[in-house]
């Protein structure tokens, strides 16, 4: 099976970047499951509606959110009705709107489990997200009720990602950070066959601070004072993300290769 995962859209840049690439990335790498995180896409900060109704349109299948998935209000009631957006699982359970993870079919018949989690180091304390995960694997285990899991693992630390990505190593398809903007080079297949990258990177112009304008930025940085609010950078994006191959009879990653398409990053294509 075929998987292709996006890293966080920032801004209008990269809701254009996805929206000109995707079709013939889609066409080039076949993937069944399109998977893209979408938390920046609203300005920077959050989603709204209209916009997950754009990026379906454009060809993703599931978007997932992160710590700035509340910033637009009007998703709040939107949410609970749109199976296909997801928000971080260990938010509380009982007084969150949305849903955490989803099983999905393919257009093949094949079940997707898509995770969206939050790790804890230097973010918003909240549940335990290995315990969460390991309820909702303990209910959908690989090769049994999904034939493929996908975790996005947003979080900060590079060595918290790094751990969480090993503690559930052969127990889902991939595990691909986001979060950090920034894509790593450490795309593997773990030792007991997860695909595994730190982080995929994201969707917008690299010319800026992590996607924002590099003006207002800086001058935070260097006066350490809050400035103005901070906007999305509005040249060319680079479109970052990953494809991964998993055994149709394991579940397991058999590779996991780069995606970068435009923009100032060197391109990367996997091979079809």
């Amino acid at each position: 099976m075929r998987v292709l995962f996006l890293g966080d859209i920032v801004g209008h840049a990269g809701r254009r970047a996805v929206q000109d690439q995707l079709p013939a990335l889609k066409e080039r790498l076949k993937p069944e499951l399109v998977v893209i995180n979408g938390e920046n896409a609203a300005g920077g900060f959050g989603i709204t509606p209209t916009i997950c109704n754009g990026l379906f349109k454009a060809g993703a299948d599931i978007i997932t959110t992160g710590n700035h998935v509340w910033d637009q209000r009007e998703i709040i009631p939107h949410i609970d009705h749109e199976p296909r957006l997801l928000r971080p699982l260990n938010f509380p359970a009982r007084t969150t709107p949305g849903r955490g993870a989803g099983l999905f079919v393919t257009t093949e018949g094949r079940r997707v489990l898509v995770i969206n989690v939050m790790l804890r180091l230097f973010m918003e304390p909240l549940d335990d997200p290995f315990e969460c995960v390991e309820q909702v694997l303990a209910d959908s285990p690989l090769g049994e009720t999904a034939d493929f899991i996908l975790i996005d693992m947003h979080g900060e630390a590079s060595s918290e990602k790094m751990g969480f990505g090993h503690h559930f190593d052969g127990r889902v398809s991939a595990i691909i950070g986001t979060h950090t903007h920034v894509p790593t080079a450490d795309m593997m297949v773990l030792e007991s066959g997860t695909a595994y990258q730190t982080d995929a990177g994201m969707c917008g112009d690299y010319d800026s601070v992590i996607g924002m304008k590099k003006d207002k930025a800086i001058t935070r940085f260097v006066t350490r004072m809050p400035g103005p609010r901070l906007e999305p950078a509005r040249g060319e994006a680079t479109l970052c993300g990953a494809l991964v191959v998993s055994d149709d009879r394991t579940g397991l990653a058999t590779r996991i290769e780069a995606v970068r398409v435009g923009g100032l990053l060197s391109p990367a294509m996997p091979a079809t």
